[in-house]
């Protein structure tokens, strides 16, 4: 984009040189689409952590809870820039594609070891403790989790021609962005989540939040009821899935 922009303005003295019947200008500005695109990843970016922040804070009802989150997952789209820039990417449509494509899949990580961090410290355990315990129950899930997503993408690396050539820096910048996520889930989210969640926040919660456990208890009822139903009659559901 800066070459883009200082070619136009050296347009006039490279043209002052030539014969006055030429006339140079700039036929193709790939600058606008790039610059478009970036704006478009930003938005994503922002929408997504409000997302994040909006559901952990419903569900937890503690605001330091979803600092937790909040940080994990720009941490991980921006950690991604360095693997790029070391294997020559530059921030083009299919690398900032696969860049807002990350941004639903980086953020499991983090929620999934938080919630169970939570789950502990609710159950009256020591937050560091919980932190240590809740990261390590959930730690093969999240690694599974993580390398599954990896695996959908290796056709990709593999197709050959130029389209494989063309989507082989989508498939490698999206890889990056799930393993960073799984690094950082497994490290920076449980060291956060003791520092930052406390027993008290987590207890001391408003009329809202508790009208709202109830309801979701009732639906978690509900549910548990009609997965009875469907397991009891498993043949029947089969014939009806067919």
């Amino acid at each position: 984009v800066k070459t883009v922009a200082q070619i136009r303005k050296a347009l006039p003295s490279i043209e002052a040189t030539l014969p006055h019947n030429v006339h140079v200008g700039v036929a193709v500005d790939r600058s606008q689409s790039v610059n478009a695109a970036v704006g478009d990843t930003e938005r994503t970016l922002f929408i997504a952590v409000l997302l994040v922040i909006g559901v952990v804070f419903v569900f937890l009802q503690s605001p330091r809870a979803v600092l937790v989150p909040a940080v994990a997952l720009p941490l991980s789209i921006v950690g991604t820039f360095g693997p790029m820039y070391l294997l020559g990417y530059s921030l083009d449509n299919l690398s900032l594609m696969a860049l807002t494509i990350g941004t639903g899949f980086v953020v499991d990580d983090a929620v999934v070891v938080l919630e169970n961090i939570v789950r502990h410290v609710e159950a009256g355990m020591d937050v560091r403790e919980a932190a240590m315990q809740g990261s390590a129950e959930v730690s093969f899930t999240v690694i599974s989790m993580s390398l599954s997503l990896i695996a959908v993408f290796l056709p990709i690396l593999l197709m050959p021609g130029i389209v494989g050539l063309l989507f082989h820096e989508f498939a490698v910048t999206l890889s990056i962005a799930i393993l960073l996520s799984l690094v950082i889930s497994l490290t920076v989210t449980p060291t956060m989540a003791a520092y930052v969640i406390s027993r008290k926040t987590l207890h001391s919660k408003a009329r809202w939040a508790v009208w709202y456990e109830r309801q979701f208890e009732r639906f978690k009822q509900a549910y548990s009821r009609s997965l009875t139903v469907v397991l009891d009659h498993a043949f029947a559901v089969i014939l009806t899935l067919v």
